[in-house]
């Protein structure tokens, strides 16, 4: 078994031996973003990446005080992470 924690909340869960996935929570403390929990016990940092570019017709995320956001990035000893909200672009048929 596995236990994650988040080091922005108090969100905690446990995973069974053979789950290979890197769970993933809605987060208070992230401004309601869904962000990667960490392995109990180990330290680390979330840092929310707002996006810097023209948004134009793209359906970006947008965190729970309005702000695009880019990317969430995870820092802990061993190395980082990168959470990625890819932007949805929209068409229609006939334009």
């Amino acid at each position: 078994m596995a236990n994650w924690e988040c080091p922005k909340c108090v969100s905690t869960l446990v995973t069974k031996p053979n789950e290979t996935r890197n769970p993933m929570h809605p987060c208070r403390g992230m401004r309601g973003l869904v962000v990667p929990m960490v392995r109990a016990g180990v330290k680390s940092k979330l840092e929310i990446v707002e996006r810097g570019d023209y948004i134009g017709k793209e359906k970006v995320q947008y965190d729970g005080e309005g702000r695009p956001v880019m990317s969430v990035v995870t820092t802990r000893d061993e190395g980082t992470d990168c959470t990625v909200y890819s932007p949805v672009a929209e068409m229609r048929a006939g334009e």
